[in-house]
């Protein structure tokens, strides 16, 4: 089934339009990524709206929609109030997730429309992935892989975590990536223990840990991987942070399977962290989903009490993160499958020492 026809699928007597207005729910539907437009869905007919920057490419590439320019004198108000009009629409279905409050009280006030939240269904298909985008992860995660082997050996004492950080990143692209799933997370000794800490002057020093988090974009798609290397040496207490970490990773990923509890999955790798004593160190979820945005739903997380559906795309990265001394994180994307999980992350994951 095609995205456009999934939307199409939500539509009722209560609600009988959509007004796409962030870039995921655009990209999802038209299955072409155009950074700003809007898009109306209904089962008498399906309009995108862009600019002149825009306008060529939507044209050329987008199926399925009427595509539409707007311009100073003729606005996305006055093209929505149109597809409203021509397509007799009387409710649309919004997503409050990426409205702003000005950006919903101007539709509001001008549109001829009901406005209904709808972010709930519009956003759910996204959760279970078709084979076409799994083949779209599958090669954005083969380019960070591929940018994770050449950046180690870059990895030098003396360098800053700002100067790997640019390493990285030109790997990235080098290797074929179209645009960055986030910022990267690069950060070296003590600065291991923050999670989500950010690359600094700090000079990396022999002994030290490197946690690098990073993912790339390919075809709008994200992938997303951690791993955390040591220089020069690595002490015993570091090996023993090293091996739990993993050894929790792989039982979450043990325990990973379509209809397992989210909360259940996170719970089998939290034991291991915790029985090894470290738990007051892992303060963060198992893992998130990943697609379109590099976080999505459905998580294996400890706030999630509903089973993970058959072809969802979640990472795995549980941590130990000790403050001001060091913290580990390892982190794979997995799909879920009936029996278990296929594992798109191909780079090693035994504590590597440069």
């Amino acid at each position: 089934m095609k995205n456009l026809d999934k939307y199409l699928s939500i539509l009722n007597d209560e609600v009988d339009g959509l007004l796409l207005t962030s870039r995921y729910a655009r990209h999802y539907g038209a299955e072409f990524d155009i950074s700003e437009g809007v898009a109306v869905v209904s089962k008498k007919g399906c309009r995108y709206f862009a600019d002149s920057r825009y306008i060529e490419s939507a044209q050329k590439n987008i199926k399925g929609f009427e595509v539409l320019p707007i311009n100073q004198f003729t606005g996305f108000v006055k093209r929505i109030n149109d597809a409203i009009e021509d397509f007799d629409i009387h409710t649309l279905g919004y997503e409050e997730k990426y409205l702003t409050v000005e950006e919903l009280m101007g539709y509001e006030r001008e549109l001829h429309a009901k406005l209904v939240p709808y972010n709930k269904y519009i956003y759910g298909f996204r959760g279970v992935k078709e084979d076409w985008e799994l083949d779209l992860m599958r090669k954005a995660q083969a380019i960070t892989d591929k940018a994770f082997a050449e950046v180690l050996p870059r990895i030098k004492v003396g360098m800053t975590e700002l100067e790997l950080q640019a390493e990285l990143i030109y790997c990235l692209y080098k290797n074929g990536g179209q645009g960055l799933s986030f910022d990267p997370i690069v950060v070296s000794g003590p600065n291991t223990s923050l999670p989500h800490g950010v690359a600094g002057e700090r000079k990396i020093q022999e002994g030290d840990f490197v946690t690098m988090d990073f993912g790339c974009l390919y075809h709008g798609y994200c992938s997303d991987m951690t791993r955390t290397v040591a220089v020069g040496y690595a002490t015993e207490e570091m090996k023993t942070v090293y091996e739990t970490v993993l050894a929790a990773q792989l039982a979450g990923i043990a325990a990973t399977k379509a209809g397992v509890i989210g909360k259940e999955i996170d719970a089998a790798a939290r034991k291991v962290i915790t029985d090894a004593g470290y738990g007051e160190y892992f303060g963060h979820g198992y893992g998130h989903s990943l697609g379109l945005e590099v976080h999505e739903g459905p998580n294996p997380n400890p706030g999630n009490p509903d089973p993970m559906p058959l072809g969802a795309v979640c990472s795995a990265e549980p941590g130990i993160y000790i403050p001001d001394k060091f913290g580990v994180r390892i982190e794979d994307v997995t799909v879920v499958l009936e029996d278990g999980v296929e594992i798109i992350t191909g780079s090693p994951k035994n504590l590597i020492i440069v």
